[in-house]
């Protein structure tokens, strides 16, 4: 049985996990306090979740979810994920992460520094755009004709087409966006972020809204295409 494996537990994280426990997948855990601490997030997701450290469910994971704050990316176990995919959720906060130069002058994305950091692996950016309650709310089987979909950016084809496999069973179609530089099209206040999900166009209350609206690949396509990148 494929597993996910989950570098951080918290909102996307554990949704990701629940998601991946409907879907039949085995989900390893794991975050920075230590396995005991993600004892009761394993009672209630049953027998198919285990908690471990990161080096641990990066070793278990056949897709590997990265989901922290961005300071805390230097942290991540890089030879367990030497030859992985790895899905990136990661977002800038310069409020909580610190001001990142390259970041702040659009020179590089969060998914790119990600990949520098793990030069072995397939780091693929998704999960990122999305309110946790919207994405565990939205999930569709395939089919549906209510089905939303997520953006995904990487530089491997063949890792791109993994991941949209992922987000199939999990409940989404995958619009594939383009490479990791590709990735700013769909970060923090970019149009693609949280609004195609969200009831209310106008972004007041999105996150009081638990259970968001269909966003389809056209609808993704129409805010990408309104993004505009400072400074380039």
């Amino acid at each position: 049985m494929s597993a996910i494996g989950l570098i951080g537990s918290g909102s996307i994280g554990s949704t990701v996990a629940r998601l991946g426990i409907a879907a039949g997948l085995d989900v390893v855990l794991s975050n920075s306090r230590g396995p005991e601490t993600l004892a009761d997030l394993v009672a209630e997701l049953g027998p198919r979740a285990r908690a471990a450290t990161p080096s641990e469910a990066a070793a278990a994971g056949d897709w590997v979810v990265v989901t922290i704050p961005l300071k805390n990316y230097p942290q991540v176990p890089v030879a367990p994920l030497a030859g992985k995919i790895v899905l990136d959720t990661i977002n800038y906060y310069p409020e909580r992460d610190g001001q990142v130069p390259e970041l702040d002058a659009e020179q590089v994305t969060t998914s790119e520094l990600l990949q520098r950091h793990l030069p072995e692996s397939k780091v693929v950016k998704v999960f990122n755009n999305i309110f946790f309650r919207h994405l565990a709310a939205l999930a569709r089987p395939a089919g549906a004709p209510d089905r939303s979909a997520l953006p995904i950016a990487g530089d491997d084809p063949g890792a791109n087409a993994s991941v949209a496999h992922l987000l199939d069973l999990l409940g989404y179609d995958a619009l594939d966006t383009g490479s990791l530089a590709d990735s700013w099209r769909f970060q923090r206040d970019a149009p693609a972020y949280v609004l195609p999900y969200a009831k209310d166009p106008e972004g007041i209350g999105i996150f009081d809204d638990h259970t968001g609206k269909q966003a389809e690949a056209a609808t993704l396509r129409a805010a990408l295409a309104e993004a505009v990148r400072p400074g380039r």
